[in-house]
């Protein structure tokens, strides 16, 4: 009897200490679609990037200001990461996203970034001016703003795919003619492997980070921490640092 009177009050206290010393932390599962460099991109196992980096930061800026989160990546196809959230499946996406106006399920933070849509060719393409692009076949990331650009392309053919790095390999063989992307993921392409960008802009944007319409206090928070960000000398060395 005594032992099991032992038992009990060892299981008791551990229960007691579990409530007590328990982590109180809010995890925040954030979608994220690691192939669109300098935000995001795989290094071997690693992820790396922009956003990456940023996310670091506005969880120290949080944890400064009280709130008590913690964080981890899910890696997805960026077409689903909205649908995941309104899923209630992620709670953020930190991906590059700029704004779609039919998204009107989910809440769009203040921006961290300046960004723009352009077109990207072949080095020794014949394709000169946005003008050029027309009756062109021309791919973009499914589900980005770039694809909504394509589109508006005058008798343009439009490939659209999940991962960018695709695109790429399409491009490489002749498939399509130019890519429709953001700015700092052409300049990317144009320093690492030789691409050339077309100097017009087929859009200006703001990239934004997204949560489901339920989370607007964790919104508050990340446009709290978000205005922290954007005014340190921090900001500047990322930006610096990954050409965002």
């Amino acid at each position: 009897m005594k032992k099991i009177i032992k038992v009990l009050l060892v299981c008791m206290m551990a229960v007691s200490l579990t409530a007590c010393g328990g982590s109180s932390k809010k995890k925040i599962l954030i979608g994220i679609s690691p192939d669109y460099p300098p935000y995001e991109s795989l290094k071997g196992d690693e992820m790396i990037g922009f956003d990456i980096d940023m996310t670091k930061e506005l969880f120290a800026i949080m944890k400064e200001n009280g709130d008590d989160y913690e964080y981890e990546f899910k890696k997805l196809s960026f077409d689903t990461i909205s649908t995941s959230l309104i899923a209630d499946q992620i709670d953020l996406g930190i991906s590059g996203f700029t704004y779609h106006k039919e998204w009107e399920d989910v809440i769009w933070s203040d921006k961290y970034n300046d960004s723009r849509q352009v077109a990207l060719v072949a080095n020794d393409s014949p394709i000169v001016s946005a003008k050029d692009l027309e009756c062109k076949n021309i791919g973009a990331q499914l589900a980005s703003t770039g694809e909504g650009v394509a589109n508006e392309i005058k008798d343009a053919n439009v490939k659209a795919v999940k991962d960018v790095k695709v695109l790429i390999e399409t491009l490489n063989s002749g498939g399509i003619d130019a890519i429709i992307l953001d700015e700092a993921v052409a300049k990317n392409y144009v320093k690492e492997a030789g691409y050339r960008m077309l100097k017009e802009t087929l859009l200006e944007e703001e990239n934004l980070i997204i949560t489901n319409k339920n989370n607007q206090d964790l919104m508050d928070d990340i446009n709290e921490a978000l205005k922290i960000f954007v005014e340190s000398d921090k900001y500047q060395e990322l930006k610096t640092k990954w050409g965002a």
